[in-house]
């Protein structure tokens, strides 16, 4: 079985911490096995090792978010960049797409799975599982679903047919239909019927995928549909594809599974009340901070509310209600004030556009131990770097000097320059821009 985890998705409804850069799946707020914090993806990638799918495994994410996943996982498991975002249903032609180009043959399995659920330690035995139930002749896709806990609006629902199917100690079901977050009440219908969640788990034979593209005029050449991705609608495939399955099958899961897409949810999962600097004080039960700024945040007799605070913003909302910052964001073009990179990270300290005919733009880089910036030249006006901490070497068109806390370098403009971190910690600098155009020339370079 070839597994496929899907990464797309920006995450505004974890505002302010997650942004188009850092989605929700790279927060590392999770409490992780060996005390430490890891984040969504970083967990679904310990599962699939522990379950012995990872040598198989492949991720799938926007080309800004590739160096991000590698990351994550630390590059144990290949990364396939998608053009732009463009559903689901494109995101799985894409690797089928690329699994044709590889070879792979057309009889064996492939099984897509969003990479942001928070599942139980068990859950990708089950996952393995949907391998026998696609060998029974005429089945077309077998997905996985998940007992409701309670009647959701939230959650896509399956609703499986009466007679139960038995391959070995296995009990499945036909699907007879699916439905698309009810309201409160077809919820509750449809728990009473015995529906469960739809966990966005499929799996399906290569052959099977590959015939859906051709009916859905897509290329099988995974160049030609690269290509074509910019031009190409928005799909689930949901709608695409199980929807429209003639012989669908679902297996149910008993575990635990959710997926961890708003603050309520979120915060149920954390270790502590208080994540950063701050402290909660008086009645106020239910309430969380989540706190990624150096200022300390107070909370003080309110209860059921999330704090969150990152460098792209603060927000204070009940945990009820939380879910509306989605759509108070819009389509609003904010720029990340803070990102993860293949070489590190950034924090945007200060910027401006157009002060006195030019941009004013601070920068707080920090540099992996061994790992350099991106080389390049810059084409208008000055940068100035002052190193904060540990040691490394900066390269000034061909020249290498040495560089340690308190060192200080102008780059002028046209000259080729980088920077790489010594072995042993990392190397954290200020990077002071000034000059025409610099700010949003930085932030086309970081989307």
């Amino acid at each position: 079985m070839h597994i496929v985890l899907l990464c797309g998705g920006a995450g505004k409804r974890l505002w302010p911490l997650s942004n188009d850069i850092r989605s929700k799946l790279f927060l590392r707020l999770l409490p992780a096995p060996d005390g430490q914090k890891e984040s969504m993806l970083t967990r679904v990638v310990r599962q699939l090792t522990v379950a012995g799918l990872d040598s198989s495994a492949l991720l799938l994410a926007h080309q800004s978010q590739v160096n991000l996943a590698y990351r994550h996982t630390e590059g144990r498991l290949p990364v396939l960049g998608e053009p732009a975002k463009r559903g689901t249903f494109t995101a799985a032609a894409l690797a089928a797409a690329h699994f044709h180009a590889k070879g792979v043959g057309l009889d064996e399995i492939v099984c897509i799975a969003p990479a942001d659920m928070f599942a139980g330690e068990d859950f990708f035995h089950r996952v393995a599982a949907l391998s026998c139930l696609l060998l029974d002749r005429g089945t077309d896709l077998a997905m996985l679903g998940t007992r409701p806990t309670h009647p959701s609006d939230q959650y896509g629902y399956i609703v499986p047919g009466q007679e139960r199917i038995m391959k070995g100690n296995i009990s499945y079901a036909s699907v007879a239909r699916f439905t698309e977050k009810p309201d409160h009440l077809g919820a509750q219908q449809l728990i009473s019927q015995g529906a469960l969640w739809n966990c966005g788990i499929y799996a399906f034979k290569l052959r099977y995928m590959l015939a859906c593209m051709e009916r859905s005029h897509l290329p099988l050449d995974d160049k030609a549909l690269c290509a074509m991705y910019d031009c190409l609608p928005v799909r689930s495939f949901d709608e695409e594809i199980a929807e429209r399955a003639e012989h669908a099958v679902v297996l149910p899961y008993e575990g635990e599974w959710r997926d961890i897409g708003s603050w309520q949810a979120l915060t149920e999962q954390l270790g502590n009340r208080v994540t950063g600097r701050g402290q909660i004080s008086g009645p106020a039960h239910g309430t969380h901070i989540v706190n990624e700024l150096p200022y300390p945040l107070h909370v003080i007799g309110v209860e059921n509310i999330i704090a969150a605070a990152s460098p792209d913003g603060i927000l204070i909302a009940a945990k009820s209600h939380a879910h509306g910052i989605k759509e108070k964001l819009g389509t609003l073009q904010l720029r990340p004030m803070h990102g993860e990179t293949s070489w590190g990270s950034y924090r945007v300290l200060d910027e401006y556009d157009h002060r006195s005919l030019n941009d004013i733009l601070a920068i707080r880089l920090t540099v992996l131990p061994d790992h350099r910036l991106n080389g390049q030249l810059h084409g208008s006006g000055l940068k100035v770097w002052t190193i904060v901490s540990g040691r490394g070497e900066v390269m000034l068109n061909g020249e290498r000097f040495m560089a340690a806390s308190g060192s200080v370098f102008r780059i002028p403009v046209d000259m080729y320059h980088t920077i790489r971190a010594d072995l042993d910690k990392p190397l954290e600098l200020i990077e002071v821009r000034l000059g025409e155009s610099l700010v949003s020339a930085f932030f086309k370079s970081e989307a």
